[in-house]
Formats: structure tokens, sequence, C-alpha cells
């Protein structure tokens, strides 16, 4: 059973960065670009545990998701530090809301990616999935949260593989990925639908 995803909104208002159009963003020099990850990577990686800072850094994730589909931009993106940035937060991340949204912007990454460079850690991130949805196994609401990126991650690299882009060792799947994946199958998970 396939279960649609919420649209995500964003305010502008509060959310710390200026919120520039993906018009805006494609347009810009590289200068400007690094800053701009830069100041969103540094947002992301804030240590503050009170709620308005819980509430800051989801937004900030809504913005991202909207910004993401767009392939130019997920092409950047995904190259830039904030890919990795997205993994660490993803393993610290206490709130859960937070730790779901990170996932979604990983899979909404992966999906609208077209160019993947050689140095980009999807194994890591693929590997870090596995472990979420495996320690959650019995949290059907975390392992909808995971699945998809997971998916989609792999999807990813599938492809580039599959056009010869990349030597197969590029992106090594840790075998649990496919177990747990086939695992959730056979239970009948149900998945997020884009």
């Amino acid at each position: 059973q396939i279960m649609k995803q919420v649209p995500v909104r964003f305010d502008p208002k509060t959310l710390h960065i200026p919120a520039y159009s993906v018009e805006k963003l494609s347009s810009m020099k590289d200068v400007d670009w690094n800053n701009f990850v830069k100041r969103v990577c540094s947002l992301l990686e804030s240590s503050e545990k009170n709620t308005g800072a819980a509430r800051s850094k989801l937004n900030l994730l809504y913005y991202l998701c909207t910004l993401v589909v767009h392939k130019e931009i997920a092409n950047r993106l995904i190259s830039s530090q904030l890919f990795p940035i997205l993994i660490q937060q993803l393993r610290a991340a206490a709130n859960w809301d937070i730790r779901a949204n990170i996932a979604r912007v990983i899979g909404l990454l992966a999906l609208h990616t077209s160019e993947l460079e050689e140095n980009v850690p999807v194994s890591e991130a693929i590997t870090l999935l596995t472990e979420l949805i495996r320690e959650n196994f019995r949290n059907s609401k975390l392992k909808q949260c995971f699945l998809p990126a997971l998916g989609e991650l792999l999807y990813l690299i599938a492809s580039k593989e599959e056009k010869g882009e990349y030597p197969r060792e590029c992106w090594a799947v840790p075998s649990a990925a496919y177990t747990v994946l086939m695992r959730c199958l056979r239970e009948g998970v149900r998945l997020f639908h884009g």
C-alpha cells in the first residue's frame, strides 16, 4: 500500500537565510553559491537543543525539499559539503521529525540527481539508513521515513553503474542493505510515494 507524502511548506520569515528561488540559486556565482551552502550547513550543524531550534531546523529542511526537486540544484548540492552534513545529522539528531526530514531530503536528492561524482559518500548514507531501518524494524512509521531514501540511493548508483560511468567498487553496497530491503518487502511495509 502506497502512502502519499504530505506536501512541504516552509516559512521564509523564520528561515535564518534568504529564501532564494531556484532561478536565483541557478544563476549564482560560485562564491555566492558556496556561501549559501556554508550557511545552510552551519544551521544544520547547530547544536541548540530548544524547541525553537528544532522548529527552525525543520523549516530549513522543508526549504531544502522544495529546492532539491530541481535537477540542477540537486546535482550541485549532492556534490557539495551538504551531503556529508546530512548524513552526520541523520546519525546525530535526537529529534525524529528532523531525522525523518533529513531522510526525505536525501531521498529527493537521489531521485533528482543526474550527475554523481565518485567522491560523494553514497555508501555511507546507505549503510546508515540500513542501520536505522534495522534498529527500528518494529516501528513502521520510522521505516516509512527511511526506506524511500534507501531505495532512491540504491537506484541512483545502480543506474550509474549500468551506464558504466564508474567501476562497480566505487559505491560498495553492504549486503545488509539488500537483506533489510528484502525483509521489509516480505513483511509488506507500506511505502511512501514521491
